[in-house]
């Protein structure tokens, strides 16, 4: 019954062997005046990896909390305005009206107007580092285009507008494209509010004239307020949770003193809507269209989308293989460190032999029998060795450190599979 019982149990996975991860010199090569030099250099190495390794491991806290808040560059988007046109009368080189199609619209005068744009790369960007390009409706978060013509003569629209508050319903666009028929000048006012990251706000000039600001991202409006608070002096003394009023955020407050967490409510007051960017084109389809089109660079505020990757190969690291690669060094050192260590404790008890092989050996009999009888508390002695026991002075005696290395010594052979 035992048999089967022990046959039904499941076996046991061998024992993986611990790796050997100290890589220090022991106290005995370190003191060593022979090895005083060399000892020191490697000290010294230690030191160095254990300072680069608190420096990477602080620098990947750093960066994995940036990449938590919003990465962004000040960037230049490139608008480009042009127009064609078709159907008009310079361009029907004498053909009569009969060759007018009311159905397909061929022969009628008609013209086109196109927003295009893109964002210009930085010179300081390396070929592989650039991303694949935005398209322009990513960067516009409204457009309104208004057409200066009398409506009852064009009754089509005048106004046409578009809306990118629903990126994931819709493909982005390279550009917009207008389509009007007509043959009279037309002025076009367009109108864009630009999509900025992290989003921007007007701050209200009654908070702007206090903090130096006239446009910022919420956060941004925050920081600055905090700033302030800080350099005049304004947090509670007894309540650091409390806010005071000076005489002039008196009336930004509303209130002698706030709550420290009132703070972000208060801001949001005073934040307003960002001017959009307006533009003025004159669209003539009375002569051919400029060969190249008119051109705006406008700044925004986008996504620092190379900073974030490098930030995320920083805080990813190295590579598996790489890893590897280390880890196989680290047990190499411990290996050589720990042959070092037994190799030096054979030279010594060697040399102690080589100088005075008498005395040694008695020395050395004598170690072993204390040992003996302090490990089995037996002997001639064992009621001594109980009161050393009780000393602390007994285990600061220099056979102590040799017989400890010895052990030690041999329990990480065993464990090293010598």
């Amino acid at each position: 019954m035992d048999a089967h019982n022990r046959s039904m149990d499941p076996q046991k996975p061998p024992a993986k062997k611990r790796k050997l991860t100290d890589k220090a010199l022991p106290s005995t090569i370190l003191n060593s005046p022979t090895f005083s030099v060399d000892s020191q250099m490697y000290q010294s190495l230690l030191d160095m990896e254990r300072k680069l390794d608190w420096t990477m491991m602080r620098k990947k806290a750093e960066v994995q909390d940036a990449m938590h808040k919003p990465i962004s560059t000040t960037r230049t988007l490139r608008i480009f305005l042009s127009h064609t046109v078709s159907g008009q009368p310079w361009q029907q080189d004498g053909t009569t009206a009969d060759a007018v199609n009311p159905e397909t619209g061929e022969g009628i005068p008609a013209w086109q107007f196109k927003v295009e744009g893109r964002l210009l790369e930085l010179q300081t960007h390396r070929a592989k580092d650039r991303t694949p390009p935005r398209k322009l409706s990513t960067f516009v978060k409204s457009m309104v285009i208004e057409l200066d013509r009398d409506p009852a003569q064009y009754p089509d629209g005048n106004i046409v507008e578009w809306s990118g508050t629903n990126p994931q319903a819709q493909a982005p666009l390279d550009g917009f494209t207008v389509r009007r028929r007509g043959d009279a000048t037309t002025k076009i006012r367009l109108i864009i509010h630009l999509n900025q990251y992290p989003e921007h706000y007007k701050v209200h000039p009654e908070l702007g004239s206090i903090l130096g600001i006239k446009e910022d991202s919420r956060t941004g409006v925050i920081h600055a307020l905090w700033n302030y608070i800080k350099v005049h002096g304004l947090q509670d003394k007894l309540d650091r949770k409390t806010i005071k009023a000076d005489a002039q955020l008196r009336n930004i407050f509303g209130a002698e003193a706030i709550p420290f967490q009132m703070i972000p409510e208060r801001v949001n007051r005073f934040l307003l809507p960002p001017d959009p960017i307006i533009l003025h084109y004159t669209l003539n389809p009375s002569f051919p269209p400029p060969e190249k089109p008119s051109a705006w660079d406008v700044e925004l505020r986008a996504e620092d989308t190379n900073l974030k990757a490098r930030m995320n190969h920083v805080v990813v690291g190295m590579t598996q293989e790489a890893t590897k690669e280390l880890m196989k060094i680290d047990e190499e050192i411990a290996l050589q460190i720990q042959s070092l260590t037994n190799s030096h404790l054979k030279r010594t008890f060697l040399s102690s032999f080589a100088q005075n092989p008498n005395s040694f050996i008695e020395t050395w009999l004598e170690s072993q029998s204390r040992d003996l009888e302090t490990a089995l508390a037996s002997g001639p002695s064992a009621s001594m060795r109980q009161d050393d026991l009780r000393r602390s002075e007994f285990f600061r005696l220099p056979w102590v450190e040799e017989g400890v290395a010895i052990m030690e010594g041999m329990r990480l052979n065993a464990k090293a599979g010598y």
